[in-house]
Order: C-alpha cells, then sequence, then structure tokens
C-alpha cells in the first residue's frame, strides 16, 4: 500500500477529513512562524512593532544581518548601563534592551516578509542573542565585584549563563519540532548534528573561515538540543524517515494535542520572561537574584518540561513506527 493511500493509521480513530477553508493571513500574521508559538508580549507588543521596522527596513534595502547587528549592539550597550548602581541609568539601559529585542523580532520578520531566510541568518541571530546576555552577565557580575562582593560571584553567574544556554536551546528544539510537524507555515530547515557535521568537514578555514566558524557554533549548539532532547531527535529523524517531511494530517493533528499545550511553558524559558524579571529586580536594586532565578527556578521548570517532552515524544515515535508497520 502506497503512503498516500495511509494518511490514517488503522490502528487509531479515523480522523473524518472535512474541507475546511483556509483563512488568508494578515501581512502582520504572515511574519510570524506560527500564531501558537508566539508568546502574549510578542504578539501583542514586539511583533507589530518589528513588522513596521521590517517594513521600514525593506523600504531602505537593509539586510536581516544589518538589523541583527544593529539589535546586537543595542543589547551590549544595555548590558553595559546594568553596571551603574543608578536606577535612571538602569533605566535606560531597560529601554535599549526593549529597543534590542524589538530589533530581534524585525530581522527575522524582515527575512520572511523579503523572503531572505537562511541558516547562516539564524546562526547569527541566535549568535547575536547570547553575546547581549554575556554582556548582562558580565556588567552584573562586574557591579557586584567593584561593590565588594565576594568572588564567589563569578561561579554563580557562569552557572546561571551555562543554564541560560541549555534552556535556551532546549525551547529553540522544542519549538522548532512543534513547527515542523504541527504547522505548514515554518519550511526551517531540521538541521541534526550528524547533516552538520558532514558539512562543517567539506569547509575549510583557509577558504571559508566565517562560514566554517559560524557552522562550528551552530554545530555545538544543535549538539546541546540532541543531549538535552534524544526521544525528541529520534521523532524528528522518524519524521524524515518515514514521511520524507510530509507530515500526514493525522500526525500533524495529534501532535497539536499533544505539544500545543506546552508551548506556553516552553516559553517561558525564552527571552521576555527573562528581561522582565531582570527589570524587576533591577528596580528595586537587587540584580544578583536573577542568577538564582536562571539557575533555580527556571532550571526547575526545564527538567519538569524535559520529562512531559519525553513521555510525548515516546508515545508520537510509538504512533509512527505502528503506523509503519501497518503499511
Amino acid at each position: 500500500m502506497s503512503q498516500q493511500h495511509c494518511s490514517t493509521p488503522e490502528f487509531g480513530p479515523r480522523l473524518s477529513v472535512i474541507p475546511q477553508q483556509i483563512e488568508p493571513l494578515s501581512a502582520l500574521e504572515a511574519t510570524y512562524k506560527a500564531r501558537e508559538t508566539e508568546g502574549v508580549l510578542d504578539l501583542y507588543f514586539f511583533r507589530p512593532i518589528g513588522f513596521r521596522l521590517a517594513r521600514f527596513f525593506a523600504k531602505m534595502n537593509m539586510s536581516p544581518a544589518g538589523v541583527t547587528l544593529l539589535a546586537c549592539l543595542f543589547g551590549i550597550i544595555a548590558g553595559h548601563l546594568f553596571f551603574y548602581r543608578d536606577l535612571r541609568t538602569n533605566v535606560a539601559g531597560m529601554a535599549l534592551l526593549v529597543c534590542a529585542n524589538a530589533l530581534d523580532n524585525a530581522d527575522g520578520q524582515l527575512a520572511r516578509l523579503t523572503h531572505r531566510e537562511s541558516r547562516e541568518g539564524r546562526i547569527v541571530d541566535s549568535l547575536a542573542d547570547h553575546l547581549v546576555f554575556v554582556s548582562i552577565y558580565i556588567h552584573l557580575t562586574l557591579r557586584y565585584l567593584v561593590a565588594g562582593a565576594s568572588p564567589a560571584i563569578l561561579l554563580l553567574a557562569l552557572a546561571a549563563g551555562i543554564s541560560h544556554a541549555l534552556q535556551g536551546a532546549a525551547a529553540d528544539y522544542y519549538r522548532t519540532t512543534y513547527l515542523y510537524f504541527a504547522t505548514n507555515r515554518s519550511r526551517m530547515e531540521l538541521d541534526s548534528s550528524s547533516l552538520l557535521r558532514s558539512n562543517f568537514r567539506s569547509l575549510t578555514w583557509h577558504r571559508e573561515p566565517w562560514h566554517k566558524f559560524l557552522l562550528a557554533l551552530y554545530l555545538n549548539f544543535t549538539r546541546q538540543q540532541e543531549m538535552l532532547s534524544p526521544n525528541l531527535r529520534k521523532l524528528r529523524e522518524a519524521g524524515g524517515q518515514l514521511f520524507g517531511g510530509q507530515i500526514p494530517t493525522w500526525l500533524k493533528s495529534r501532535y497539536q494535542s499533544l505539544a500545543g499545550p506546552a508551548l506556553k511553558w516552553w516559553g517561558l524559558l525564552m527571552t521576555n520572561t527573562r528581561i522582565l524579571i531582570l527589570f524587576a529586580l533591577l528596580f528595586i536594586g537587587q540584580p544578583v537574584w536573577y542568577f538564582w532565578f536562571e539557575l533555580i527556578a527556571l532550571n526547575v521548570l526545564l527538567v519538569y518540561l524535559i520529562i512531559r517532552q519525553k513521555d510525548m515524544a515516546d508515545s508520537l515515535l510509538e504512533v509512527a513506527v505502528r503506523w509503519r508497520d501497518s503499511v
């Protein structure tokens, strides 16, 4: 039996196929990855602002990479302003960080608006995001060291920074996997470490040093994701092998019902939560507690979500394998 005649697994409940009229997307929503993966603050603040900025940059013929670098510059300066024990200076840093986040939204929206999405663009965007928070971590640490804090704060900041990197990697992996399985909106390539390793080896430092450097960073990032989510990695691989990237309707529906409710919790591990907590702690003059928030609250949430993710991925992988055996 060919795959095209097996859109619903024989062992599960048969889904009735009802023709549905697909509503056209608004110009703004067309620049989302998918509405369900966007946080509330993104939907009603950052995405609308980012869309206006993206249209402006498109008229200026500015590249998404240029917008990314501008966002990175704003964010790095914002991190420096958090060094000072002056609330007005800190508020200026908050304003710059909000601008940086709006520009960070705008670069991706510009790429989708002008059909210039690329792997290199995603890597540069991720690198810029990390540099912004490196600036924040370094300047918050220096703020306390200059005030006479114990050198142990270096270890605290380092542990928080590593936690941040792992949390962001896991959340990004969950979101991109959701886009692949549950929506028709994304054509984002699901890179694996094995594919990236092969691509990395095909490049030379002599001829393409910048591309090889970026790919090295991306390879390391992808390895972290696969290490944190091995069951989700197996499910992604099975999706490619069994369906060739054309996910059947029954699996999309099942994935949405199982993975969709957790998206809002994974969203708490993204940038918006961090900047809101950081701003609140800066207002009360206790930004050191941001490090503890990373280490305790967000790591507890990460562990919980990884456990839930494992159960979900195992369940869907079992369904996919049974479908293969029934074909």
